[in-house]
């Protein structure tokens, strides 16, 4: 009659393989559009601060994302930048930390959205080996689109894209270096259909719609949209 394991060994053994997987995380600053080929959902109200990585390399979309004061009024604008892909050799369960290159705090987040660097560390002081390939696309704003009828760029679904098994090629450099490409948005962009996409993006049209609010009104839209969550 054959032996049967413990059930506590068992139970070892799934927690043990359940447990090998890296996490990388990214401050608030910071936002995910896409992993592997796959969009990452995420949300002004829910930011998705990390993700679980399997061993091998994996191809992170990401985009610096910042709300400054604007310069000739007292209200608020938002920041983005262009989307990088973080390609990352991952070969154990360590956690990840990204952040900009210039430190915690970025002092000046215009300058830095027109050529985001950073850097990647890892919870164990270990050598990290990563590159970075900086992208030129960029969203039209949502009013450009209102009143011109262009059209709208789906940056997720580029992202995505540009993440999968055919996405961007990243030049090899010796970890932990990273280093810095330009990738124009037709090159990283992948086939598709004769349909377009003209609707707004709903997330441009609350940041437009919030920018024209006043205090009072942000105030009784945040406490809505809290309860919403």
């Amino acid at each position: 009659m054959k032996s049967l394991l413990p059930i506590s060994s068992l139970l070892v053994l799934l927690g043990s393989a359940s447990a090998f997987a890296a996490d990388l995380n990214i401050p608030m600053s910071f936002e995910y559009l896409a992993l592997d080929g796959k969009k990452v959902e995420s949300s002004v109200f829910n930011h998705k601060s990390s993700l679980e990585l399997t061993p091998g390399t994996h191809k992170i979309a990401i985009r610096y994302h910042e709300m400054v004061e604007d310069d000739f009024s007292d209200s608020q604008t938002f920041v983005k930048s262009a989307p990088f892909i973080v390609t990352l050799d991952v070969d154990g369960d360590y956690q990840y930390y990204l952040q900009a290159a210039e430190g915690k705090v970025v002092k000046k987040p215009k300058v830095y959205a027109q050529n985001p660097q950073i850097k990647l560390t890892r919870g164990d002081k270990g050598d990290v080996n990563f590159q970075v390939v900086n992208t030129n696309l960029e969203e039209e704003s949502f009013v450009s689109r209102l009143f011109s009828g262009n059209q709208a760029v789906d940056v997720s679904g580029t992202a995505a894209a540009a993440t999968g098994a055919a996405g961007a090629v990243v030049a090899v450099a010796p970890a932990p270096v990273a280093t810095s490409a330009t990738v124009s948005a037709t090159s990283l962009t992948a086939p598709v259909g004769t349909s377009k996409a003209t609707a707004a993006n709903p997330q441009q049209m609350l940041q437009y719609w919030w920018l024209q609010a006043d205090e009072k009104t942000r105030k009784e839209f945040m406490s809505w949209a809290i309860s919403q969550l």
